[in-house]
Order: C-alpha cells, then structure tokens, then sequence
C-alpha cells in the first residue's frame, strides 16, 4: 500500500463529513487535505482509543519525533510520507502539526474548562489550526480568509462537544464549561451518569439551547469574515459549515438527546449538502 492509498484509506474509512468535502477538490488538492487530514486522525485515534494515559502520552510524543524527523526529510509513517512532498506548496508547517498534538495532550491531562476562554484555547489547538491548514489548501488571498477559518474551526468543535456530551462522559470528559454548569444548575455527575429522567431536565435543555445559540452565532461570525474573493476557493469550508449547521439544527429539533446516543447525519445528506453548496456556491 502506498503512503496515498493509506491516508484515502484513512479517511474514508473514518466516516467523517471531512470526507464528503473532499471529494470535490481538484487532485493535488485533495492528495494535501487527505493527507493532512490522516495525521489529524491519527494522532486524535491516539487519545480515543489508548486507555492508559502514559502510554497515550509516548505515543504522542513518538508523534512528536516524527513531525519533526519528517519536516527534516526523514518521514517514516506513511500519513507523513504522503503529506510532507505537499506541505511547501500549501504553507503547512512543522508548527501546524505540533500544535495539533499540543491539542491531543491537553485531553490527557484536562477533563474540565473553567469557562469558555479556556474552552477556546483548546479548540484553538484542535480545530482553529486545522482550519488554517485547510484554508491555506483549499486556496486563499486575503488574510481575512485565515480568521474566517479559524472561527469556523470553533464553530464545528463546539458543535461536536454538542453531539458528543454522552460519548465525552463515557470517558470522564466533560468540554462543557464549568461556568456554563453553574449558570443553568447542572452538576457534572449529572452528565457523567448520563440517566433519565433528570438526565435531560429542564436545566440540561436550556444548558444546551445555550451552547447551540454560541455555536450558531459563530457560524454567523465565520461566513461574514469570508472575503468574497475568496468564497469560490473556500467551497469544502463551506460545505463543512453547512453539514454541520445542518447537523446541529437536527440535534435541536429531536430535543438534545444526546446522553445517550450519538447523532449523526447519513452519508446521502451530507454528500446532498456538499453538491448543493458545490452547485449554489454558499
């Protein structure tokens, strides 16, 4: 298998909605995000997926080591073989990389965020950067391009702390502010029990109508910061922003049941959302 066949691999064996983006790139292109997008995987899988921490943290930093030896020109895993011919070509840096792992790491050794400025330096970390890299491949001019991807980065995090609070608190996490918590009267050991009939009390709703309200108006923030000039490059941004928004619009209407169930949106809608905003543009 060659270092290309193992990052497509990747990623479409993942069943991100990342994929569906995609598929509508042209090929180096989408050879860079792919690639890109299979070390993002690979070192997230590290913190999901290794149970005991300090080996999670070796791991991590043999990932470390890596990005390093890689960007010397010295790759040995296959995501870094595919991705580092590519990376001079879309400004994706060793920085890039590392500060992905710096995210990772942050999950190690932190299950709680006191309030929503320390939530927004993790998904900095975690979605922000990735964002950059992304926008820098799908093609930009202008400097605003960059904020527009950084907030929309945090836009599609929180909407994954949304969707993901029962499968978080399976893990002991909880990205939910603690000051949020507070605020509507939600003990922490109310969501890591994830139980009815308090589970989704009348607290829990309105606690996440209020995440969703964050999350819509960063939707808001990220399209009005896209430069017009540079909105036909930025189509998969845009068909991510749209799948999901689309996504968190599903979890609003079916009542925020998501202590117990993960939702998603099948592979047919999300393709259906990326061609409608390859036809429309938007």
């Amino acid at each position: 298998m060659t270092p290309q066949q193992y990052v497509e691999q990747k990623a479409a064996a993942s069943g991100s909605s990342f994929y569906y983006a995609f598929l509508f790139l042209p090929p180096e292109r989408r050879a860079a995000i792919t690639a890109f997008y299979a070390f993002c995987r690979e070192v997230d899988d590290v913190v999901d997926e290794v149970h005991d921490p300090s080996v999670a943290a070796a791991k991590l930093a043999w990932w470390r080591r890596e990005v390093q030896q890689a960007f010397a020109g010295q790759p040995s895993h296959p995501a870094m073989q595919a991705l580092i011919p590519l990376a001079p070509t879309y400004g994706i840096s060793a920085d890039h990389l590392d500060q992905v792992i710096q995210g990772c790491e942050m999950d190690l050794s932190q299950t709680r965020y006191l309030d929503y400025a320390g939530l927004q330096r993790y998904c900095h970390l975690v979605a922000g950067v990735v964002g950059e890299v992304a926008c820098n491949i799908f093609g930009r001019t202008q400097e605003a391009t960059v904020r527009y991807a950084h907030t929309l980065g945090l836009a599609l995090q929180l909407t994954n702390i949304i969707r993901d609070v029962g499968d978080d608190a399976r893990r002991g996490r909880i990205y939910l502010p603690i000051e949020d918590l507070q605020r509507f009267d939600v003990k922490a050991h109310e969501l890591l029990k994830r139980e009815s009939p308090w589970g989704y009390s009348d607290r829990f709703q309105a606690l996440m109508r209020f995440q969703a309200e964050r999350a819509h108006r960063c939707y808001d923030e990220a399209l009005a910061l896209l430069p017009e000039v540079d909105r036909k490059a930025q189509k998969p941004g845009l068909m991510m922003a749209n799948i999901y928004h689309d996504l968190l619009r599903e979890i609003e209407r079916g009542g925020f049941q998501v202590l117990h169930q993960r939702i998603s949106l099948t592979p047919l809608r999300k393709l259906w959302i990326a061609a409608r905003t390859q036809w429309r543009g938007r």
